[in-house]
Parts: structure tokens; sequence; C-alpha cells
């Protein structure tokens, strides 16, 4: 639960980020402006696309957490990427996106690209619906750090759990951007990023805490003694 509670967390303060960073899309979508419940409609559905986008994508690398699980890498996967993390938020330029092995990945993204321009050019649900799930794809660093909460989850279902309450944390200010344009002024914006890295520190700090298994109920439980019990109790038998 706390950790659904941080990917809430981490999308709402992310989320005057994601105003910046995708602010444009948001207000420029084909939303119909000529009626009140269909501008709300279609910016519902632009948002309910990127939320499924997340589900799907916790649940893919949450399935990849699994596979740590299964072959007992959990403790040191939270570790790792709980480190990772904060080394990413103190030094913001450890992890070069320079490497040649992303030029693939660029390709995919000017596709998208490519494609979202497309369906600007629709005024239809459906065009807001796929706007959204392609925006979801698009390169991101706030949605990595909740990729990295789906992998440590080390379960599909609590992968997907996690991003689309991290995409549900994102909602309000989404929403504003489009259905009250200026509203959100540039100043609150930069006040409440400078929020994002605390919350990003504090998810990687019970990400290491967990890891840890201290034996702190909800925050770092005795994982290893439980799989333990398990094992000696099938021993017995």
């Amino acid at each position: 639960m706390e950790f659904l509670l941080a990917a809430l967390t981490l999308g709402f303060l992310g989320s005057f980020h994601c105003v910046g960073m995708c602010g444009p899309i948001a207000l420029a979508l084909p939303v119909d402006h000529s009626h009140p419940a269909k501008r709300i409609l279609g910016t519902l559905s632009y948002n309910l696309g990127r939320i499924l986008t997340y589900g799907a994508m916790g649940a893919l690398f949450g399935l990849l957490g699994k596979g740590f699980v299964m072959a007992g890498y959990q403790q040191w996967l939270s570790i790792g990427l709980g480190v990772a993390i904060l080394v990413d938020v103190l030094w913001p330029k450890s992890f070069s996106t320079s490497t040649p092995l992303l030029q693939p990945l660029y390709k995919v993204v000017a596709i998208i690209k490519q494609t979202l321009g497309g369906l600007f050019i629709k005024k239809s649900m459906e065009s807001l619906l796929f706007i959204g799930l392609l925006n979801g794809l698009l390169p991101c660093g706030l949605v990595y750090m909740g990729v990295a909460g789906a992998i440590a989850t080390g379960s599909p279902m609590q992968g997907a759990l996690f991003m689309m309450a991290f995409g549900l944390g994102t909602a309000p200010a989404m929403l504003s951007a489009t259905l009250l344009s200026g509203s959100i002024t540039l100043q609150w914006r930069n006040n409440i990023r400078k929020a994002v890295p605390v919350v990003v520190s504090t998810m990687a700090i019970l990400l290491i805490l967990r890891g840890l298994s201290l034996g702190i109920p909800y925050i770092s439980p005795e994982m290893s003694k439980t799989d333990c019990t398990k094992h000696t109790c099938c021993h017995k038998k």
C-alpha cells in the first residue's frame, strides 16, 4: 500500500514537470471546445489512454521483476534500483542518453511522433484515446522512475497497479492543462517541481529499505526470513 501511495505522490508532484514537457500536447489536443461535456470527455479519453499504457508497461516490467524474484535476487534488485535512482537524483548526468544502444529507441520514438501528428488532425474520441496511448510511450524521466518501482514489485499485477496509480497522480494537472489552459502559472509549476527530487529520493530510500529486510512492518519486511521458514517447513515434511 505504501508503494501505491508513493506512486500517486510521485505522479501528482511530477505532473507539473509533465505539464512542462507534455503541456504543448495537452493544449493542442483536438478536443471539441464547442460543448463542455465533449471537451471533458475528450480530455478524459486522452488521460485514460496514458494510464492504460502505463498499466501495460507496469505489468511488463513487473513480469521482468518477477524473474529476479524467482531467481532469488529480489532484495538486491530493490537495493540496486534504489541506489540507481538516488545517483540519478544527485548527479543527473550520471546516465548518459547518447549511447549507441539507444539509437533503435530513438527511431521508435520518431515513428510514434509521426503517428501522433496524424492523429491530431482527427477530432474524435478514438483519436484522443490513441493520442494518450502513444503519449504514454514517449521518453520521460519520471516514467522511468515509475518503471523502476514497477520492477521492484516483482509482480505483473502489482507493477500494473503501481504504474496506473502513477498515471492517476498525473491526471489532475494534465486535466487542468487542457480544461483550464493557463490557470496553472509557471511560478506555481516551478515551486511544485522542486519537490519532485524529494519524492523520488523518498521512493528510492523505500526501495533500499525494502531490500535490506530490516523487519520493519510495511517499510522493510523480513522477506528472507519468511522464505526460510517456508523452506524449513517443507524440509520437515
